[in-house]
């Protein structure tokens, strides 16, 4: 059982970007210790696909489509959650697009829609759920930013602005609401495989190279949400993994000129190679 499951004996979740990807593989680890789940996502046919799968893997599911970018949207059906769920235990702000491009390349309605998403759609998640928390006085809120948060690679600027405001978010709540019994951990993963990229508005290249580290992590949505369930369950604010991403996140504290160069580097060196491959092929 997972220590989440004993923690919170009602068993009430609600994640966005639930359909697929590291949502989805929420869901079923839930699943398997009996959880409600309020799934949400913006892809109906989508959602009631997983929720099947869910619903057999053991799981009770409350469908809720949703655009987490509309605050109006969110707010019905937060509380069309929290009304039939009695109450909330555990918050996946987890929906979220991945995009890139050089900062004057993209324009302005992109960075508007991509702070939509990866960002407001986690304020409003807190937003509508903390209250209810600190009424029960118990809770936990898993926000899903990235490795990018901190590493900050060349012509990203519109994904990483956006995830580190929610680390930023989810390290000021930590203090906020510690002291109402409420939770907080911030999820910061470099590369798995997922769909992300499946809207990205910034090009080929974009997509070619996000489809290259994908593959190239060799890491699965499922085994990404066992750790971080895992580590949830220590009520970890920090959840930075793999391995390699923690190393990153001391670097850059040890060290900041040199790890901004070695970023540089870094990226300059993989796009060059996810380049030469596309032009072969």
């Amino acid at each position: 059982m997972l220590a989440l499951s004993s923690q919170y004996p009602n068993k009430r979740a609600f994640i966005t970007g639930a359909a697929s990807g590291l949502g989805k593989a929420f869901c079923l680890h839930l699943a398997a210790d009996g959880w409600t789940l309020g799934m949400s996502d913006n892809n109906v046919g989508a959602l009631e696909t997983a929720a099947a799968e869910i619903t057999a893997a053991g799981g009770k599911t409350i469908l809720l489509p949703l655009d987490v970018s509309d605050k109006e949207q969110y707010k019905k059906v937060a509380a069309e959650f929290l009304q039939q769920a009695g109450g909330i235990d555990l918050l996946f702000n987890n929906a979220g697009v991945g995009d890139g491009s050089v900062l004057e390349d993209y324009s302005l309605e992109n960075y508007e829609w991509m702070t939509g998403i990866n960002q407001m759609g986690v304020l409003y998640g807190c937003y509508y759920f903390v209250p209810a928390m600190k009424q029960q006085r118990s809770g936990q809120i898993i926000n899903t930013a990235s490795a990018a948060a901190f590493s900050c690679a060349p012509t990203m600027a519109a994904y990483n602005m956006t995830k580190a405001a929610v680390l930023a978010l989810s390290e000021t709540l930590h203090g906020e609401l510690m002291d109402h019994n409420i939770h907080v951990s911030c999820i910061m993963p470099t590369y798995f495989k997922t769909n992300v990229i499946q809207h990205a508005r910034g090009g080929e290249l974009v997509k070619k190279a996000t489809e290259h580290f994908i593959k190239k992590s060799g890491l699965e949505a499922i085994d990404v949400a066992a750790e971080i369930l895992e580590r949830a369950g220590k009520k970890e604010l920090y959840i930075i993994l793999p391995s390699a991403a923690r190393k990153m996140w001391w670097m850059k504290r040890l060290s900041p000129m040199r790890f901004r160069k070695m970023v540089k580097e870094q990226f300059m060196a993989s796009m060059q190679k996810v380049k030469k491959y596309h032009s072969k092929n």
